[in-house]
């Protein structure tokens, strides 16, 4: 199993269509076994369902998320957690500790507020199921 996090300064990026980074968790034993820290290259939204899936990803925990990005990971079989906020390797093992809190309908619909810098960790735009 490999699980990859949006990933910033060892925190969950809130907006999965701008990260930079992803932190992929290799699980062996239910226990993480090994990690890395991919970079995205620049990529977005829907490359980045393309490129979670050729690294053989089949979770993804992030904050924000639009819907074309969760309807790309989910033709890709890439299982979601969004609405997730913290330490990267705390919510790795709280998933597989299975009490990991996550919201199942997040939506990151703000993207006609980015000309007012909004950034995805303000929850009034709806990046956290909040809308």
């Amino acid at each position: 199993m490999k699980i990859a996090v949006t990933y910033e300064n060892g925190d969950i990026f809130q907006h999965f269509g701008h990260t930079g980074q992803f932190k992929v968790y290799e699980i062996a034993d239910g226990k993480i076994a090994d990690s890395q820290v991919v970079s995205t290259e620049g990529n977005g939204h829907g490359a980045l369902a393309v490129l979670l899936s050729d690294l053989n990803v089949d979770t993804l925990i992030c904050g924000g998320i639009g819907a074309g990005a969760q309807n790309a990971l989910a033709e890709a079989g890439i299982a979601l957690y969004g609405g997730v906020t913290g330490n990267a390797d705390e919510a790795v093992n709280a998933l597989l500790a299975g009490n990991l809190t996550y919201n199942p309908d997040v939506r990151c619909s703000h993207h006609d507020h980015h000309g007012e810098g909004h950034q995805c960790g303000e929850h009034k735009h709806g990046c956290h199921g909040n809308a």
